[in-house]
């Protein structure tokens, strides 16, 4: 699917009129966005990512036709809303409008008159040829003196598009609702876990199911001010727990008994556990108060991995600006060997392409392709051979520094035979240390949203929070769970 995003630069054009020419010239479907009133009362309430979510949601069509906001006195809002746009579509922009010095001004919104974004003008400007005009338009807003040829190319283009945070946080919602899955939330007294549980019973994300004392549970969501709908499940562990323990000492055979059993049991996170190994529940997530060995200890100890799987690691989804990607393994591994590092970047390409990304995968370390040595830099070349021989079809490289894996020019500079240098979007780092630092330092000094960990390699789904988490990184983390149930 396909965009075409046009920018007003005059109120003098007729730009419905654009609108439907440029639609019949690529035979796409015209999106219509919220009104003048919506918009000022979405950005009033902070409420401006939801109302653009559900407009970005209705694209279906090949090629999609939408007109931005013309940026005056009464519309102070409408760089914002026009850059949302781009980036949420994931749009090709033209510019609309006749004044060769004001478009540029207009072109810094999308990254400047050379930015990747724009795509064509239409008016009379040249802008010295640094971008084409691929319309002028008389009076009346109808287009003449067309070019033809580049709407016919840009029909038949292909284009790969990126996913935005707001496809992303779309598509998880919408798969989830889908899902219909059952998901146990051991932390079922702590405060932000109560409030996401709200909003996800509320929205149909899952069906929830909160462990610990009623009476706690209720407390603590009239001090958040959260209605606690009728259909929310609310289960007192020490009701539940001899239900369990037989089929614990069966799966911990000779491991433990039942007074063991019956001990671990009185730990939410072991008894949440036991819920899913059964089929009582279809995943878990955990870890808003839990550290994540708490988390996913019992985890390995009574889900184990799935059959083709060695081992289990993570991912988090990082919704930059931009475009969504996925960082890997930042949650368990601390030292993975070549063979650990391949698995961890298979089972992270394939955790991408179920929500919506076309892998392609970058294996980072301190030195791009040759130019550096040592045995950190073995490992990674040792697991990208077992990559390949693994996964032909995976387009990965490595080693690869972090800006020549996805900044285009210097990986065009560095790697300049590579398929995914400058491209990537889904990172493989070398060990924790370097993956849990840099996902915190984006997440933390770029405001970022973090979804996950996401844990990859079980046989049923367990997720762990970080334990600052926020109420919508839980919400999106019982999505992915609900997700990873199918």
């Amino acid at each position: 699917m396909k965009t075409l995003l046009l920018i007003p630069t005059t109120s003098q054009i007729n730009m419905q009129t654009v609108a439907q020419n440029v639609a019949d010239l690529t035979d796409g479907t015209i999106v219509a966005i919220p009104s003048h009133d919506e918009l000022v009362n979405a950005i009033s309430d902070n409420n401006l990512d939801d109302l653009l979510e559900t407009v970005i949601a209705e694209q279906s069509a090949p090629v999609s036709v939408v007109v931005g906001v013309l940026a005056d006195e009464s519309r102070p809002y409408a760089n914002r809303v026009n850059r949302e746009l781009a980036t949420g579509f994931d749009a090709d922009v033209i510019l609309v409008g006749d004044n060769d010095i004001r478009l540029p001004v207009f072109a810094s919104v999308f990254g400047g008159i050379k930015g990747e974004r724009i795509w064509g003008i239409i008016g009379t400007a040249e802008l010295s040829g640094k971008v084409q005009v691929v319309a002028r338009t008389d009076k009346g807003g109808h287009l003449s003196e067309i070019d033809g040829g580049a709407f016919d190319n840009y029909k038949t283009s292909e284009r790969t598009q990126k996913l935005s945070p707001y496809a992303f946080r779309n598509q998880v919602v919408r798969l989830a609702q889908n899902a219909k899955k059952r998901i146990v939330l051991p932390e079922g007294d702590e405060p932000r876990t109560i409030e996401a549980a709200v909003i996800c019973q509320n929205r149909r994300i899952a069906q929830c199911v909160l462990l610990g004392d009623p009476a706690k549970i209720r407390a603590v969501a009239d001090e958040r001010g959260v209605t606690l709908p009728d259909d929310i499940e609310i289960i007192e562990p020490t009701g539940v727990i001899e239900k369990y323990v037989a089929p614990m000492v069966e799966r911990r055979k000779g491991k433990l008994d039942e007074a063991g059993a019956r001990q671990a049991l009185q730990d939410t996170v072991y008894l949440g556990t036991m819920m899913l190994q059964v089929g009582d529940v279809d995943g878990l997530v955990s870890g808003a108060v839990h550290t994540t060995a708490d988390t996913i200890r019992p985890a390995f100890q009574l889900i184990k991995t799935a059959p083709e799987y060695s081992l289990v690691s993570s991912v988090f989804f990082m919704l930059l600006p931009e475009q969504v990607v996925v960082y890997g393994d930042c949650a368990v591994n601390p030292n993975p060997t070549a063979e650990q590092l391949a698995e961890i970047a298979i089972q992270s390409a394939e955790s991408a392409k179920a929500f919506g990304i076309d892998p392609k995968v970058a294996l980072i370390s301190y030195s791009t392709m040759n130019s550096g040595s040592g045995p950190d830099v073995d490992t990674v070349k040792g697991a990208l051979e077992i990559v390949r021989e693994k996964a032909p079809k995976l387009k990965v490289d490595g080693p690869l520094q972090f800006d020549a894996a996805s900044v285009p020019s210097v990986g065009k500079q560095k790697a300049p035979n590579s398929d995914v240098a400058g491209d990537a979007n889904v990172f493989i780092f070398p060990d924790l240390n370097t993956g849990n630092t840099t996902y915190k330092a984006v997440q933390r000094t770029a405001g970022v949203i973090s979804v996950g960990p996401m844990l990859q390699g079980l046989n049923k789904p367990v997720n762990d929070l970080s334990r600052g988490c926020l109420v919508d990184d839980i919400v999106y983390t019982i999505a992915l769970t609900a997700i990873q149930a199918v």
